[in-house]
């Protein structure tokens, strides 16, 4: 029988360890030049062993980077050299900083080509607009795409406050596969899900998984979207194939 346990997702070849790196240091509000290694390093690897309880595909990069992470910590915890007191050492991060700002400027770049490649094939995106609709009294979000690390973030979040209650995988349980009917059907009758109402009807952290790797395989089969409003704001599930007229509500 299927289960949550041996269902392999692959992760997208342009999502590596400097997008987590990246998201971490937006979600904690850090300053990039001033990172705070320890924390950094303790989440990073919280988000590697989430990881691999998902089964998702792990790049080597990713382990690299982790040994990276613990090896500048440990140079920071080290008593500075007696013969260098007197001489301003170099910063442990200051490779890793500049490796990241480097990635961020490709990053913007590609995104930058990528938004413009859309515009001109009509792809779905919408506008920002400066009025309100004249049928709500909010003005319609500017959605943009949401990464890996934003979908496992706000899993955590539902995650951890689910049933920790270990619970015998039995055929009453629904399969990856149908999750992924289910997901399907949910996205032909609407135009837009929030993430969270996907794990409604889930009562244990098995059945959370099962959801959220169907989610996953969706996403690579490009049968479903994600976006979000703002920075680690709501995220929304959309049908690319459907033709979104409404407003998220």
């Amino acid at each position: 029988m299927e289960s949550a346990n041996i269902y392999n997702i692959k992760i997208p070849v342009f999502e590596g360890p400097f997008d987590l790196l990246l998201h971490l240091i937006r979600e904690n509000k850090l300053d990039i030049y001033d990172i705070p290694i320890a924390v950094i390093t303790g989440q990073y690897l919280e988000y590697i062993e989430m990881m691999k309880e998902l089964n998702l595909d792990i790049a080597g990069e990713f382990l690299v980077m982790a040994a990276t992470l613990i090896h500048i910590k440990s140079r920071m915890l080290l008593p500075p050299e007696e013969e260098s007191v007197s001489e301003e050492q170099e910063d442990p991060r200051l490779e890793l900083v500049n490796r990241l700002l480097e990635y961020q400027t490709y990053k913007d770049a590609a995104l930058a080509l990528r938004e413009k490649e859309e515009e001109w094939q009509n792809v779905f995106r919408r506008e920002a607009v400066t009025e309100k609709d004249e049928n709500t009294e909010e003005a319609e979000p500017y959605l943009f795409d949401v990464n890996l690390f934003d979908l496992i973030g706000a899993f955590k979040n539902i995650f951890e406050k689910a049933s920790p209650d270990v619970v015998e995988i039995t055929r009453a349980i629904l399969t990856v596969k149908d999750k992924i009917a289910l997901i399907t059907d949910i996205l032909e009758t609407q135009d837009t899900v929030r993430f969270e109402e996907l794990f409604t009807e889930d009562r244990t952290r098995i059945q959370i998984v099962v959801t959220f790797i169907a989610l996953l395989e969706l996403i690579r089969l490009g049968l479903v979207r994600a976006y979000q409003e703002k920075d680690f704001g709501n995220i929304w599930l959309i049908n690319p194939q459907k033709n979104l007229t409404e407003t998220p509500s």
